[in-house]
């Protein structure tokens, strides 16, 4: 597991981002393992939200709160300083017991919209985690979690340093790893059966990596249509996760 990245985004650091949005705030709050060191909130958002008697909050009118994000991010009248959650481990996420499980490793998928549209199927398929390599994935920020909608609280992620590495640990603690690209021979629905699935995704255009499909023990695509190429990565995961669920 390597440092966590340094990020030089103005709005927050991979450090100390900062989140918007009631769900993605909410979900902070009430995660006992995140820090929270800042507030900012309109009177009617705050309302709504208990913020811990520890965090300074200071209230402000929506377009001041629109200064401490990004540009037109949709912040709902809240905004938060928080600590970037503990790293997560390969081998405590292996070490669970269930006989049935999802996991989903992203191979260089680097967009935070998609990496956080990602976790919230993960959170509602009940997949037991993500597995990213870190020096190929966006740090905690604000879009990944307005775009999660709490699930960047809720599903571990796990950064490796070595992907294909992880993808042994992987397979040696009795998942099923299927790679999906659309060149594949075989449909999803056919790969299926073990109950132990890791699904490998790669990223938009370039795909799952040679060194990555070699580290699959098979090679899977959706039944979709000839009238689209091919799904959003996010799309994708969460079409997968469906199927994976109640094979």
């Amino acid at each position: 597991m390597s440092r966590r990245k340094k990020s030089h985004q103005s709005h927050g650091t991979a450090n100390r981002p900062r989140l918007w949005g009631r769900h993605a705030v909410a979900a902070a709050l009430d995660n006992p393992e995140r820090k929270v060191l800042r507030a900012w909130a309109t009177q009617e958002a705050a309302s709504f939200l208990r913020f811990p008697a520890d965090v300074p909050v200071t209230f402000a009118e929506a377009p001041d709160l629109g200064r401490l994000v990004p540009h037109d991010a949709p912040h709902q009248g809240v905004v938060i300083e928080v600590e970037a959650l503990e790293d997560a481990w390969l081998d405590e996420l292996l070490r669970a017991p269930a006989e049935k499980a999802l996991l989903l490793v992203l191979d260089q998928v680097t967009d935070p919209h998609n990496v956080g549209a990602i976790l919230r199927s993960a959170a509602a398929f009940g997949a037991a985690g993500i597995v990213t390599q870190d020096r190929h994935s966006p740090p905690e920020s604000g879009v990944i979690a307005k775009a999660a909608s709490g699930a960047l609280e809720r599903v571990p992620w796990v950064r490796v340093v070595n992907l294909a590495r992880a993808l042994e640990e992987i397979g040696e603690a009795g998942f099923w790893r299927i790679g999906l690209a659309g060149d594949a021979e075989t449909l999803l629905g056919d790969a299926l059966g073990p109950p132990r699935i890791a699904l490998v995704l790669g990223a938009e255009g370039a795909g799952l990596r040679p060194n990555t499909r070699e580290h699959c023990d098979t090679i899977a695509r959706l039944p979709i249509t000839d009238a689209i190429e091919s799904l959003n990565v996010s799309n994708a995961a969460a079409v997968a996760l469906y199927a994976a669920s109640i094979a």
